[in-house]
């Protein structure tokens, strides 16, 4: 792969992973409530669900489950449905009820918590596999090493999207003292709740196009 190549690819993901979106949103409520680790969880099950779209994208299955119209249709309620569930959750929860629990290696059930549920809401998104579907071609030298050339993509994509989720984290972390004092965590509850269902909302009433 040539530099050249390599920059218009780099700066085609950055693009893609500097946009906020669901995945960013929930790595920074879960280091609020659960700290720096705890968000930490939550990106690597993220990252790991983008990956793998990524993935099945690059070895041409994404292109069968991007033309499907019943496997994006199913993808896109499913996804749509955990966003509006998170986003329900968020408004149920009681502010004053509320305690940070920061997250440490031996609290296992929470770790596997975040990671389960970043790693679902990274794959809500069918649109990520239209998305990569239609980038790689772009960009794939045919006469080159795959393998080389996935290993470059995959990496290119997953260090630009983790430093992203653990800008939001570290954001989370920073903020949630703040957020903890005089019941600003209801606010905080009622904002990423509505953003969470509109979230699954737009995704619902999205196409493949």
């Amino acid at each position: 792969m040539d530099i050249n190549t390599w920059v218009m690819y780099f700066l085609s993901v950055l693009v893609l992973t500097a946009s906020p979106g669901p995945s960013a949103l929930f790595c920074m409520t879960r280091a609020v409530s659960s700290g720096t680790l705890g968000g930490f969880i939550a990106a690597l099950g993220s990252l790991m669900a983008i990956t793998l779209i990524l993935t099945l994208s690059f070895t041409g299955l994404g292109v069968l489950i991007a033309t499907s119209e019943l496997a994006f249709t199913l993808v896109k309620y499913l996804g749509a449905a955990y966003l509006v569930y998170l986003g329900v959750q968020s408004f149920r929860s009681k502010a004053d009820n509320l305690a940070k629990v920061e997250v440490n290696s031996s609290n296992k059930r929470l770790l596997t918590d975040n990671f389960f549920q970043g790693f679902i809401v990274g794959a809500s998104n069918p649109k990520a596999i239209v998305f990569f579907t239609a980038l790689f071609p772009q960009f794939i030298n045919p006469n080159g090493s795959l393998l080389s050339q996935y290993s470059i993509f995959a990496i290119t994509f997953m260090l630009l999207e983790l430093s992203w989720l653990m800008f939001y984290v570290v954001l989370g972390v920073k903020s949630s003292n703040w957020l903890y004092r005089n019941n600003r965590m209801r606010l905080f509850n009622r904002l990423t709740g509505s953003v969470f269902i509109s979230a699954g909302t737009l995704l619902s009433l999205s196409n493949r196009g």
